[in-house]
């Protein structure tokens, strides 16, 4: 198969290479009912060492660069209690953190959550997280620019290998709520 975004020498529709995947990406692709099928969901094997944005871009194709999103974890804390969110937004952009998760969270304080708290909390490597597989009872910060893209590429799970997933299937992640703003340059 040939990636519907990239250069890579290794595409497969992620149903059908689960062993590829850690156990939650897995079980999320095995489990998924949304719009989109399953199958559209394509997994493209990367070289770690290659898996940081800028060099990647350069490795596997500079278009890449306007056509990826990074997840990171973030915690927002109010009164003793810390919730733990997820936040999609294009890797050409941050995420605002103190306005637009704050107030979508309804904390006092957000920031971005401790590696450990992130790998341990998810199950998947640092460098890898994909919004794919998180628990069900994360809130999934969307930020629209992300939904708007005819395929999207974002991690696996693991610093090994890469999703390539259409935009619209981010939109019907459990929990997932899509914002405008979520990303600013």
């Amino acid at each position: 198969m040939r990636a519907p975004i990239g250069h890579f020498d290794t595409a497969t529709p992620a149903p059908d290479c689960l062993d590829e995947l850690v156990g939650p990406v897995a079980d999320a692709v095995r489990r998924w009912s949304g719009s989109v099928p399953a199958d559209r969901f394509v997994h493209v094997d990367t070289d770690p060492q290659w898996a940081d944005t800028a060099v990647f871009v350069e490795h596997y194709g500079r278009e890449l660069l306007e056509q990826s999103a990074n997840c990171v974890v973030v915690a927002g804390k109010r009164g003793g209690e810390t919730t733990l969110a997820a936040c999609v937004v294009l890797s050409t952009t941050r995420v605002d953190v103190n306005g637009v998760v704050r107030r979508q969270l309804g904390a006092r304080k957000a920031s971005f959550a401790a590696m450990d708290t992130a790998v341990g909390e998810t199950g998947m490597e640092y460098g890898g997280i994909t919004p794919i597989g998180l628990p069900a009872d994360w809130p999934v910060l969307v930020d629209s620019a992300v939904v708007d893209l005819p395929y999207v590429l974002v991690g696996s799970g693991r610093r090994r290998g890469k999703l390539l997933v259409p935009g619209k299937a981010f939109a019907e992640l459990p929990g997932a709520v899509v914002l405008e703003g979520l990303g600013v340059a």
